[in-house]
């Protein structure tokens, strides 16, 4: 079924949100390009995520994450993932709302754990007690994420096509931003 997409559709939200995997399906289904900002960090570091932290810090990655995501909005119209703590800064926003449009996927606490829980590469969750670190962002985040224009909640029976359908059905009804052509 043939999509028109008018704008970036940028996915934002927490750590295991599901952004990248969504973000995936969702362009597949679009036929969009899809790209994910921390990818693209990785790459022109050619560095984990984690080794940019520990060497550089998180304000350089912040920096460089707000210049990678300027320059991908810039680029085709797609589908952009986006790191968890990407949306909190306020310049990340107004380029988000300038040329695209973002979504959260939102998530309950305990979803978000069972997905993230066992995982080694989030940095901001190596601490001595991951789950009172997640809670601790998630509780300081979830103000930042509510800005976004459109919000998708996901539910922890929910298969990553029950989440695609989902995010194009919302978007479906959002004709500045998606519509379906014959």
């Amino acid at each position: 079924m043939p999509f028109e997409l008018k704008k970036t559709v940028v996915l934002v939200g927490m750590m295991g949100a599901g952004k990248s995997a969504i973000g995936t399906a969702l362009a597949r289904r679009l036929g969009v390009p899809f790209l994910d900002s921390d990818e693209e960090i990785v790459r022109a570091a050619n560095m984990t995520i984690a080794e940019i932290f520990e060497r550089d810090g998180e304000d350089f990655f912040r920096r460089k994450e707000a210049e990678v995501i300027e320059r991908l909005l810039n680029t085709k119209k797609g589908i952009l993932s986006t790191g968890g703590g990407a949306y909190l800064r306020a310049e990340n926003r107004d380029s988000i709302s300038q040329s695209g449009v973002a979504i959260w996927l939102r998530a309950d606490l305990e979803l978000l754990w069972s997905r993230v829980r066992h995982k080694t590469t989030r940095p901001l969750l190596r601490t001595a007690d991951p789950k009172a670190s997640l809670t601790a962002l998630y509780h300081e985040r979830v103000p930042d994420y509510a800005r976004a224009e459109i919000v998708v909640d996901s539910r922890p029976e929910y298969s990553i096509e029950d989440m695609t359908d989902s995010v194009v059905e919302t978007l479906l009804t959002h004709p500045d931003i998606l519509e379906q052509t014959t």
